[in-house]
């Protein structure tokens, strides 16, 4: 495995986790509006307030003796998601896309039984999964309908689109792809495919996994760089538009595409990770730097994407 030196990671415009830590999240994020982007009801009910569509909210769990009704509250549902409030990384989410005469499937097929439905939900009350180790909520929301458009391109779970937003300008996108690898979760570190996409257009452009180069998907075969993610001006619509929502300066947005309601927020991120510049095969400095250096001229969410699509493309324009 070769290493390159910091300096020369910062000359060839890579942003390292110190610099990320210091100049953007320390400047850019106060610590008073975490809660927004850190509790994931909170996000919910904000993007709403803010007419961002997300995942449909069937119910949450505050209390132990409240587990008991996730029966009657999933009752009718083909499928149903159960997450921790202040989770992170992908902890603790327990996906169900089959229900059939009390009976729970995740995405592989395995059977999930009532019992141990409810112990993870207790789990996620004792705070096993959230920031701290803090008592938390559990969230229970509607399956999302997995656009066919991805068909082939990730295996198992839905796949995820990221978008980092510096100062209301959405500066680099990546789709993340569930594998066999990551448990059919779009989760890097576990296994997921990182693809980068054009912020122009929303193609394809480089594909990582395990930070390693790769062209065809591992599962399915699929050339990773052909995809072009629909709806992309609404998705730069919507991260632009969580500038707003957060007052965050500095912040990663999750979406997902739903069959039939579109673009979905799926939740905010005050710490984005850095590594959208590997599955981009460049850094994010120069972008960053391209923003700061525009003072705070005042634009609005139009206005910024209309800038981030012309300036930040990475394909020659047509």
């Amino acid at each position: 495995m070769l290493f390159a030196k910091p300096r020369r990671l910062t000359e060839n415009g890579v942003l390292g986790m110190n610099k990320r830590n210091i100049d953007y999240i320390g400047r850019y994020n106060q610590r008073k509006f975490y809660k927004r982007v850190d509790d994931k009801l909170t996000t919910k009910q904000l993007a709403l307030a803010n007419d961002i569509a997300v995942p449909a909210l069937i119910g949450t769990v505050c209390q132990q003796h409240e587990i008991m009704h996730i029966p009657e509250m999933v009752n009718n549902r083909d499928g149903f998601v159960i997450k921790p409030s202040q989770g992170s990384g992908g902890k603790g989410i327990l996906v169900i896309t089959k229900v059939e005469n009390g009976h729970y499937f995740k995405p592989n097929g395995h059977e999930v039984t009532p019992s141990e439905i409810d112990r993870h939900i207790s789990n996620i009350l004792s705070g096993l999964f959230s920031l701290g180790g803090k008592p938390d909520v559990a969230i229970v929301e509607g399956l999302i309908e997995f656009d066919p458009v991805f068909d082939g391109y990730s295996f198992e779970g839905v796949p995820d689109i990221r978008l980092i937003v510096f100062k209301g300008f959405p500066v680099m996108g990546m789709l993340r792809l569930s594998t066999a690898a990551s448990d059919g979760k779009a989760n890097l570190h576990q296994g997921a495919v990182g693809v980068g996409l054009d912020i122009g257009t929303g193609q394809g452009l480089h594909a990582v996994q395990f930070d390693r180069p790769l062209d065809l998907h591992p599962d399915t075969d699929k050339k990773l760089t052909e995809i072009l993610v629909p709806h992309w001006d609404t998705l730069l619509h919507t991260a632009s538009k969580a500038y707003e929502m957060s007052e965050l300066g500095y912040l990663g947005t999750d979406m997902v595409l739903d069959q039939k309601l579109g673009p979905l927020l799926l939740e905010l991120n005050a710490r984005p990770g850095l590594a959208i510049q590997i599955a981009n095969g460049q850094g994010l400095l120069p972008r960053l730097k391209h923003v700061e250096q525009m003072k705070n001229k005042s634009m609005s969410v139009e206005e910024r994407v209309a800038y981030a699509k012309t300036h930040f493309s990475s394909l020659p324009s047509a």
